[in-house]
């Protein structure tokens, strides 16, 4: 196309421009408003995997370490708790986890990857409160005369094993959670992420 007349020119450069113009606005508000809608650096940290060194962790000792704003208990069981969860198997409501989505590797009695070693969100599956270490075993622990060991939730008296699995008739459902988690070497734990596949 060519111009013939000035005015016919003129009035398709200002089209031109306007619309080259307007795009270039509207591109000007778009990317900052999509970007808005990112989660921000903030938000992928409180998220993101968090590494926990258990090197200096005695048997019988739990830490305790955060995860997306939630406790994540890790503890090294002693040979005797270990042998108390065949003691709780036929007290416990879901001994295997197999009511609720859990990874594969708490489908087990320990509930756990490496069986000296439990990984479970301190939270319980009642309210959310979060429950108190109960490791002592009998009268001593202030629970029951015939107390293994675990854990007592204080709000409304749900009472997990050593292995965060619920006793029958009590008002927690379920188990405690087993978060994703994968080891990194023999001594640093890796919550919230697991490659071979929860």
């Amino acid at each position: 196309m060519s111009c013939d007349e000035k005015v016919d020119c003129g009035r398709r450069n200002l089209i031109v421009a306007t619309a080259a113009a307007g795009g270039v606005g509207g591109l000007a508000v778009a990317v900052p408003f999509i970007a808005s809608m990112a989660p921000s650096e903030r938000a992928k940290s409180a998220g993101a995997p968090v590494e926990a060194d258990i090197s200096k962790l005695e048997p019988g000792q739990m830490m305790i370490v955060e995860w997306r704003g939630k406790p994540v208990w890790i503890l090294r069981r002693t040979p005797e708790m270990l042998a108390s969860l065949k003691k709780t198997d036929d007290l416990v409501s879901d001994p295997h986890s197999e009511k609720t989505m859990q990874p594969d590797y708490c489908k087990n009695e320990d509930r756990s990857i490496k069986p000296e070693y439990f990984v479970v969100v301190g939270i319980c599956t009642h309210l959310g409160c979060s429950p108190s270490e109960k490791f002592k075993t009998g009268a001593e622990s202030g629970v029951t005369a015939d107390w293994a060991g675990g854990f007592l939730c204080p709000c409304h008296g749900s009472t997990f094993d050593l292995a965060g699995r619920v006793y029958k008739n009590k008002p927690a459902p379920d188990n405690l959670v087993v978060p994703p988690y994968m080891y990194l070497s023999d001594s640093k734990i890796l919550i919230g992420e697991d490659k071979k596949g929860a």
